[in-house]
């Protein structure tokens, strides 16, 4: 009954307005909302400059003066978990806004590319997946997808619980994820899904911040360089030009019964789209920043896929610069490896994706971060792979295990060490408290080797003692290399025993 008191102390003295009144609120905070659960989380909003604020919730109240701007923010104390609905309750001293069916658990962001914004009705049981999907305390949030150099601090969107309506077009990786969370710990689960299709990471990033930092000075600088071609005349004629061409092949393939060819992208596309560094992060990260989460999953990298080397300074930046903006210190950060992708190579030798996992790999040298590797997940000829379930199933692991005490395995199997024993290489695993297994056959599929001419040949692999692979190969009689799983599409079987791929390494140095 405590929790209810200063709601009718507040109503019985105030008349309740809607959100149109002089009280503004972002759409992250309204009806049907989330609160992250034991910690303190922030309330925001607008209202006129040098106005009083109180918030009511759960038998706390926090005043707060709007600034200047008339802008103001609260931090609530921290409260456990509550599946119970409840209100918050937001005056100025001559209005009242109450926002309602509020409840108290976990809160996750859902970032990335197209295969986080993969949606939960084109799963491969996608049908039965969104007719089961009916979790009243399981809350769906989406970001519409706004490109911008501008800050912006809202967006149009809105709280729902999830439905067989709400959640067929919601990300899929991320329905899975919360869901899982939502059934293992009793609690409810809000997700935020901010996704955008075929980004790059650049985009997701501040841009002072990436033109502050002297690692990205050629990134910086290929982009005021196409910023200004696509701000020229020079861009439109060849826009126009580009245009007529594609409407005759176009038509052409469709008197043909071919696929019609993919139109160019204008310039101003270009300017307002996912790839022109901070444009994400003012148009869709901005308006959510700081709102109270527990943590990020990610699933990204295709994009950045010819550019592995840059990739492997920008991920980890990435993450730290999230972690300063929402000022919630180190919270967890778990991303999907790269799937494997097109045309299988009969012949080991150098993959661009392989260099963007090995990016994503040595980026777990960040504190509270988790990769769930997908090596054997993905679709030759499509770039979005329908089993998003297990790729979710993999995520959820180490939330579970790192974040909330449970004792699942979560980390794939990882390189060690390797010791050259004549014509022999012994490749060491840790495994992290399991044992290797190939799947389906016996030998161990997907290792290549090298002597020091850097001509790499497939080997044969044998599981020894556990956590180790014998390797050897006829035509590389003094080896010094290996790699594994180093393709863009592998043909690779090593899993620890309950199913979780070795993580894709090698153990070369890049040539120059």
């Amino acid at each position: 009954m405590k929790t209810l008191l200063p709601l009718i102390a507040l109503a019985s003295a105030l008349p309740l307005v809607s959100l149109h009144a002089e009280i503004k609120l972002p759409a992250i905070i309204g009806d049907h909302m989330v609160l992250q659960q034991k910690q303190a989380d922030p309330l925001w909003g607008w209202d006129a400059p040098g106005t009083t604020v109180t918030v009511a919730f759960a038998g706390q109240t926090k005043s707060v003066q709007t600034d200047a701007e008339g802008k103001w923010l609260v931090k609530l104390d921290p409260v456990p978990a509550n599946d119970q609905p409840q209100s918050i309750a937001i005056s100025d001293g001559t209005q009242m806004v109450e926002i309602k069916d509020v409840l108290v658990g976990e809160v996750w962001m859902c970032s990335g590319q197209s295969n986080m914004g993969f949606v939960l009705r084109d799963d491969w049981n996608g049908d039965l997946e969104v007719a089961a999907a009916n979790y009243p305390k399981l809350r769906l949030l989406s970001v519409p997808r706004v490109g911008t150099q501008e800050l912006q601090t809202n967006f149009k969107g809105a709280w729902r619980p999830a439905t067989p309506q709400s959640a067929a077009g919601f990300t899929a990786v991320g329905f899975f994820y919360g869901r899982y969370l939502h059934q293992i710990l009793g609690v409810p689960v809000g997700l935020i899904d901010n996704s955008w299709g075929g980004s790059a990471a650049e985009a997701w990033v501040r841009r002072e911040s990436l033109e502050s930092d002297s690692r990205f000075a050629a990134l910086m600088e290929r982009t005021v360089k196409t910023e200004a071609y696509n701000q020229s005349e020079s861009a439109a004629k060849d826009y126009a030009a580009a245009m007529a061409k594609y409407k005759v092949e176009a038509d052409q393939a469709k008197v043909a019964k071919l696929l019609a060819p993919r139109p160019p992208q204008s310039p101003h596309d270009w300017l307002t789209g996912n790839a022109r560094p901070g444009n994400i992060f003012n148009g869709v990260v901005n308006p959510t920043r700081g709102y109270g989460i527990k943590g990020v999953i990610w699933y990204q990298g295709e994009s950045n896929a010819s550019r592995a080397a840059e990739y492997g300074q920008l991920f980890p930046f990435l993450i730290e610069q999230w972690r300063k903006e929402w000022n919630q210190g180190n919270f967890p950060f778990y991303w999907v490896q790269l799937a494997d992708y097109m045309k299988e190579a009969p012949q080991p030798g150098e993959s661009s994706w392989a260099e963007l996992r090995e990016a994503q790999t040595q980026t777990l040298s960040l504190p509270n971060t988790g990769q769930a590797v997908i090596i054997d997940l993905g679709e030759g000829k499509n770039i979005h792979p329908k089993n998003k379930h297990d790729v979710a199933a993999r995520l959820v692991r180490w939330a579970l295990v790192k974040d909330y005490g449970f004792k699942f395995p979560c980390r794939s199997p990882e390189f060690k060490s390797l010791t050259v024993q004549e014509n022999k290489v012994l490749v060491k695993f840790d495994c992290f408290g399991s044992k290797l297994r190939t799947f389906d056959v016996d030998d161990a599929i997907g290792f290549a080797v090298s002597g020091s001419d850097h001509v790499w040949h497939w080997a044969q692999g044998k599981v020894i003692g556990g956590d180790q692979v014998e390797l050897t190969c006829p035509e590389a009689p003094q080896p010094v290399a290996v790699r594994y799983a180093w393709a863009n599409n592998p043909v690779c079987n090593l899993t620890s025993l309950e199913g979780l791929p070795v993580t894709p390494f090698r153990t070369d140095k890049p040539q120059p």
